[in-house]
C-alpha cells in the first residue's frame, strides 16, 4: 500500500514512520509521498534524507478552497496513494477530500484522549495546555479516522499518558509524543494498511 505522509513543521511523527518502516514495522505499507503545508519545513529534509518524494502544497497558492483540493488529491492520485497519513498536519480537509475515493483511508493522530480536547482549534501546545488547566491526570493521544468534522472520525487506536506535577505544556508534549504518538501512528497505519484494499490497481 502506497502512503502519503501530510506534514507542516519539523515532522516527528513522520521521523516516527520512517524509523518504523526502516525496522520493519510497516511491512503492509511504503511511505511513497511526503506533502507539507508550507516550504521551508523540516519534514522536508527527514523525506530527502530518506529518499521519499516530496510536495509542497499551500493553501495561499490556491484562490479558491475547491482548487486546493484538487491539488492534493491529484497529487495523491499521480503518487497511486491507498492511505493518508496526518502527521502534524494544520491545514483542514474539506469533505471533498476526506469523501469521495479517500472515505475511511485518511488518519490522523491528535495529542489527547478523544473526546477530550479536540476539534476545531485544538492542537499543538494548546491541547496540552487545556488538558493542564482542566486538571485531568491522565492524557494521551488518539488515532482516528478523518472526516469533515475535526477530530471528529472513528477512533482506531488511543494510549494514555500520566500526566506529572510540574508539567508545562512543553513536557508534556514530549512526553506524549515518545511514549503514545511515535508508537501509535506506525502501528494504525500497519493496521490500516492490512485491512484496505489497493486503490490503484
Amino acid at each position: 500500500m502506497n502512503i502519503a505522509v501530510m506534514v507542516s513543521g519539523g515532522g516527528t511523527n513522520l521521523q516516527a514512520l520512517i524509523d518504523a518502516q526502516a525496522r520493519g514495522e510497516l511491512p503492509s505499507g511504503k511511505i511513497a509521498l511526503v506533502i507539507s503545508s508550507k516550504a521551508g519545513a523540516y519534514a522536508l529534509e527527514r523525506a530527502e534524507k530518506a529518499g521519499i518524494p516530496a510536495a509542497v502544497i499551500p493553501r495561499k497558492d490556491y484562490a479558491t478552497q475547491e482548487d486546493f483540493d484538487r491539488a492534493i488529491l491529484d497529487a495523491w492520485k499521480e503518487a497511486r496513494i491507498d492511505l493518508v497519513v496526518l502527521a502534524g498536519y494544520l491545514s483542514i480537509l474539506t469533505a471533498n477530500v476526506t469523501g469521495g475515493a479517500y472515505a475511511g483511508r485518511i488518519i490522523n493522530v491528535h495529542p489527547s484522549l478523544i473526546p477530550s480536547f479536540c476539534g476545531a482549534g485544538f492542537y499543538g501546545l494548546r491541547v496540552h495546555q487545556a488538558a493542564l488547566d482542566y486538571g485531568v491526570k491522565v492524557t494521551g493521544a488518539t488515532v482516528h479516522i478523518v472526516n469533515e468534522v475535526p477530530d471528529g472520525g472513528r477512533v482506531l487506536l488511543q494510549k494514555a499518558v500520566e500526566i506529572k506535577d510540574g508539567d508545562t505544556p512543553e513536557t508534556l508534549q514530549k512526553r506524549v509524543m515518545e511514549e503514545a504518538e511515535w508508537k501509535l501512528l506506525p502501528r494504525a497505519a500497519e493496521l490500516m494498511c492490512q485491512t484496505l484494499e489497493p486503490l490503484y490497481q
